[in-house]
């Protein structure tokens, strides 16, 4: 496609070569017009003919021509100036969940933590404790009957938490868990259960068969009610009386022992 001034430069020749005719084309002198004058006629009539060419009047234009073919594309123009960042766009909606991946291999273990501040101090694994027994001969001189408490008359070591109320019953003044042993020598065959509360403890029975021998017993008693109240029996139910055997093995008075302490 031609540029604008290029039609222009065409424009112009095409008018140009309508406006001076064939005597330009042709190399005519361009004074040859003054020769169609009537001072220049010379009598020659064929003469004046050839010389005389007829010229199109100066304000004729003639036709447009065929356009042209395209001329060459011209270089390419130097590359503008980079233009203004564009306004950031509107955050795209969240796309789907990708899968799970694959679970990594375990790392190494790490550097053991500094030790913590000790703990507050429990609570002592006994709180209270009392000992009670009895020497025979002296105590339990007459026989313990069946539903009769042994007597443990005298006193041991004690923190003051179990209490005596007679010489065969005791006070559990707190409600809790007693740790209870006892240990008693018998002439008879035997038995001899712990009774809280009027109640026997049907797993506290401990007895023996034949010989002369002790009974000895360990059972934890748990409370419900403070001053519960606690004694060693022949059960009920028994037939025969339990004779406290006195210089149990010796000539020296035995001990017949009741321990209980009281558990946290």
């Amino acid at each position: 496609m031609l540029r604008p001034w290029s039609r222009r430069f065409l424009l112009f020749a095409v008018c140009a070569s309508a406006v001076l005719g064939p005597a330009v084309l042709n190399g005519a002198p361009s004074s040859s017009a003054a020769s169609c004058s009537p001072a220049a006629f010379t009598g020659s009539v064929h003469t004046h003919a050839t010389r005389c060419v007829a010229q199109p009047p100066l304000s004729v234009i003639g036709p447009r021509g065929p356009r042209g073919f395209a001329g060459p594309a011209g270089k390419a123009g130097k590359l503008g100036s980079r233009g203004y960042r564009g306004f950031r766009g509107l955050q795209g909606s969240t796309g789907p969940t990708g899968t799970t991946g694959t679970t990594g291999t375990t790392g190494s273990t790490g550097p053991a933590g500094a030790v913590g501040p000790a703990g507050a101090a429990g609570l002592p694994a006994t709180s209270g404790f009392s000992e009670f027994y009895a020497l025979m001969p002296g105590d339990n001189s007459a026989t313990v009957a069946p539903g009769t408490a042994v007597a443990f008359p005298q006193n041991g070591p004690t923190s003051g938490l179990v209490t005596r109320l007679g010489a065969s019953t005791f006070a559990l003044t707190n409600i809790g868990t007693y740790r209870v042993a006892f240990l008693v020598s018998v002439s008879e065959p035997g038995q001899l259960v712990l009774v809280l509360n009027g109640a026997q403890l049907p797993y506290t029975v401990y007895g023996r068969a034949t010989g002369t021998s002790q009974i000895a017993g360990e059972a934890l008693v748990q409370t419900s009610a403070i001053n519960s109240v606690l004694s060693v029996d022949n059960p009920l139910g028994e037939s025969t009386a339990l004779t406290i055997t006195p210089s149990a093995g010796g000539t020296d008075p035995a001990v017949a022992s009741l321990v209980i302490e009281q558990l946290h």
